[in-house]
């Protein structure tokens, strides 16, 4: 894969399975939540259409799947779980905090857009000490009225740092995050460690593919 021939201004990351390993933990208890509905579903089948989207686009899915509203406690006791065993396990994705030290002493701008919640982006990026890394520069599909895999959130962080979308790249392992990001007119580079990533379709809707974190400054420009 090619480095970029001039550095970005700016580097948006995606959070849940980008910067936190948390995608096996949060589509295991999604998966088990939703065949307590009634529903039998795997943590594969969630991971390969859920992974990248809002929660209330996840639920407004799972309606149509059982054909019935969720509980009205569901998603606060789901939240819970989730948090609770976060806290157990969670860890950084490997050689993201080497790449994030370098790509900051080139003096790239950084920040973080996540379809998950602020509270939830504060909890897993503090729980793994990538927190300090970002200061308050996390944007999330609550503060836009689109989420993946719409432009809007990519477009918002990029106004609030001050940086035209064309001098930024993004990082993400969804399909919908590489759709929105190139709708935003960004260059995305996408992560495909996770053996459970549609490679073909991060490929075709425009992503760079690569696997290690330790080859993310390089391919941004940085020697």
């Amino acid at each position: 894969m090619r480095a970029s021939a001039a550095l970005p201004e700016l580097v948006i990351f995606d959070c849940d399975g980008v910067l936190v390993d948390s995608e096996p933990i949060a589509n295991r208890l999604l998966a088990g939540a939703i065949t307590r509905l009634g529903y039998a579903i795997s943590e594969a089948e969630t991971r390969s259409s859920m992974v990248g989207l809002s929660m209330p686009r996840i639920i407004e899915m799972i309606t149509k799947l059982t054909g019935r509203p969720v509980p009205v406690d569901w998603r606060e006791n789901l939240q819970a779980e989730t948090y609770a065993a976060f806290r157990q396990s969670l860890c950084a994705v490997p050689g993201v905090e080497a790449a994030i030290i370098r790509i900051r002493a080139a003096g790239v701008k950084l920040c973080v857009a996540s379809s998950g919640s602020p509270d939830k982006m504060q909890l897993t990026l503090g729980l793994t000490g990538l927190r300090p890394y970002f200061g308050d520069d996390l944007f999330s599909s609550t503060m836009v009225a689109r989420g993946k895999p719409h432009p809007d959130l990519f477009l918002h962080a990029a106004a609030g740092m001050g940086v035209s979308p064309d001098r930024a790249v993004v990082i993400e392992d969804s399909v919908p995050g590489v759709i929105g990001a190139r709708a935003a007119g960004m260059r995305v580079l996408a992560y495909a460690r996770d053996p459970e990533s549609d490679v073909a379709r991060l490929r075709n809707e425009g992503g760079e593919l690569f696997t290690g974190m330790a080859s993310l400054p390089l391919l941004l420009g940085i020697q």
